[in-house]
């Protein structure tokens, strides 16, 4: 047998490869189109929660892209008590494999590219249904893809005005003021829910909540706003979809399954429907189906996370880690 060497790109790797926030995004979007082109398998999620005591559980994502010839499996835990140990709440590990031979080609830090995959995929998800020109960000949650989410939804949209809030006042206020000196622009830690997101243009919820609670009212969403929820618990009304001129989601597949996910109960008692559902995102991104057509249209955008996202991400990294000598080779046969 001939010597197998696969590519390992560890956090620290990760970071000296300084992706730009145009590159994560581009690379996003390309699994997405994929998507949309039919051109991609896709697995649902499946978990793995080893005790309910330890109030976390393993994410496994499996896909394929074929325009990029990758296939990859990622494995990522998701642990809402970590803070207390110092330690963040995701960590994770994406493997990319040749869906030809099966052979393994990299293994990647994927904490930070979960993060960054998220936050283009809600950005992404702006760029085709929000308004034209947004001015305000409401965003409730400060963990890890928080971060991505603002980052990149002000990198297209440059807002007037970015509110946050979380739980934890230290963890909220840490959260504004590294937005403020990364974005170069003041950002603002609110108390309440309420505050952040009455009057906002868009609107995301990535809270950390032990249980399903009703937190994010509908009555406050403001008319022609888009909506992200993506908690992995639901924070939000079963009226929220009433109002609702487009529902949205990432892959209905893994959005209409398994006992997580934000608008789990509106699926469970048919409000989100396959029937009801206006589109994938990666139909939208591949020109297969339209995406907001009116200011007045007030759009909700529900993403679980696509292994897709992974791989793309993924292996831009990989090719840019190959062209610039980073990273290390492990003898693998």
């Amino acid at each position: 047998m001939q010597e197998v060497h696969i590519d390992y790109l560890n956090a620290l790797d990760i970071e000296k490869l300084a992706m730009t926030d145009a590159e994560i995004i581009a690379a996003v979007e390309a699994g997405l189109v994929a998507q949309g082109n039919g051109e991609t398998v896709i697995e649902p999620r499946v978990h793995l929660e080893p005790n309910p005591e330890f109030h976390g559980h393993f994410n496994v994502l499996r896909g394929y892209v074929a325009p990029l010839d990758a296939a990859g499996v990622k494995i990522v835990g998701d642990y809402v008590d970590n803070y207390l140990r110092g330690l963040p709440s995701e960590f994770g590990i994406l493997n990319l494999f040749d869906p030809r031979t099966g052979m393994p080609r990299a293994i990647l830090d994927a904490t930070v590219i979960t993060d960054m995959r998220t936050g283009a995929l809600t950005a992404i998800g702006a760029k085709h249904l929000a308004r034209e020109k947004p001015r305000v960000l409401g965003h409730i949650g400060a963990r890890g893809t928080a971060y991505w989410n603002v980052r990149l939804l002000d990198h297209l949209y440059d807002f007037e005005e970015i509110r946050v809030h979380s739980r934890r006042p230290e963890s909220r206020d840490s959260f504004a003021a590294k937005l403020s000196a990364d974005l170069g622009k003041p950002v603002k830690a609110v108390e309440d829910w309420k505050s952040s997101v009455v009057e906002a243009d868009i609107v995301v919820e990535a809270s950390r909540l032990p249980e399903p609670q009703p937190l994010l009212k509908t009555e406050w969403i403001k008319p022609g706003a888009l909506v992200v929820p993506y908690g992995t618990m639901s924070a939000v009304e079963l009226s929220l979809t009433d109002i609702m001129s487009k529902i949205v989601v990432d892959d209905w597949g893994q959005c209409k399954g398994g006992k997580f996910g934000s608008l789990r109960a509106h699926v469970e008692t048919g409000r989100l429907t396959a029937q009801t559902l206006h589109a994938e995102l990666g139909e939208i991104a591949a020109g297969r189906k339209v995406g907001r057509e009116s200011e007045d249209e007030t759009i909700l955008f529900w993403h679980r996370g696509l292994s897709l996202s992974d791989i793309a991400l993924g292996m831009a990294m990989l090719k840019k880690a190959q062209a610039n000598s980073i990273g290390q080779k492990l003898r693998f046969a």
